[in-house]
């Protein structure tokens, strides 16, 4: 498992010490100290970036910060070399816009900006104007071989997380739900990704840090058993 710390969050939630009182193996990537990340990916810290993330390539699961960092999804999948897939991205925003400055990749372009030739299709679950209900969810990716899921905690409720960004209604076993439909009806599931945190500099209080750390945890073992099979 894979933790890209480049808020302080993880750090602020005691994630670590929850996963070593857990037994579980993780590496955390340290990147605090990277300007140019915030919302916005600089070119000279997207090139840091890839270079940082290029070791880890083959982690199945990743946790990837507060949604201003949710292109590092679109950094992850471009790692993937080993055969055409679909993203499949569930999040309270589509995360496809056009980014205020064209050419530069944000948290709420890169779902439209993926730089892998394998890519087949984006298919996203939760927002206004996209899929909303599991039984389209299950239509859309069916027949899909190589799926990478990308979750946004937003589409929960903040009884379910606490983000940065307006939050959806979803409950934790809705999201749930939806990630074993989409196992289900693909071939294989890839590599799966976790953001929406709240740091403190973002208004982040303790009950905030530690209802992320529990839904942040039991996400891990659920997709660690019952998608990823790890």
């Amino acid at each position: 498992m894979l933790i890209i710390d480049l808020s302080g969050v993880y750090r602020e939630e005691a994630f670590a010490s929850a996963l070593d009182a857990a037994s579980k193996d993780y590496v955390m990537l340290d990147l605090r100290k990277l300007e140019g990340t915030s919302c916005y990916l600089g070119e000279d810290s997207g090139m840091i970036l890839r270079r940082e993330l290029a070791p880890y390539s083959e982690e199945k699961l990743r946790f990837i910060d507060s949604g201003d960092y949710h292109y590092l999804s679109a950094l992850l999948a471009e790692m993937l070399y080993d055969g055409p897939f679909t993203m499949v991205l569930l999040d309270n925003h589509p995360d496809n816009q056009e980014p205020e400055f064209p050419g530069m990749l944000s948290c709420g372009s890169w779902a439209g900006a993926i730089g892998n030739p394998l890519l087949e299709k984006v298919v996203i679950f939760g927002p206004e104007g996209c899929l909303r209900d599991i039984p389209s969810l299950r239509k859309e990716v069916r027949g899909s071989g190589r799926v990478y899921i990308s979750l946004d905690k937003d589409i929960m409720s903040r009884d379910y997380a606490r983000t940065d960004w307006s939050q959806g209604e979803f409950t934790l076993n809705d999201v749930k739900d939806a990630l074993l439909a989409v196992r289900e009806e693909a071939g294989e599931i890839v590599a799966v990704d976790v953001c929406g945190e709240i740091s403190r500099a973002k208004g982040g209080r303790e009950e905030d840090f530690g209802l992320n750390l529990r839904t942040n945890m039991e996400l891990m073992r659920f997709i660690s058993e019952e998608l990823l099979g790890c």
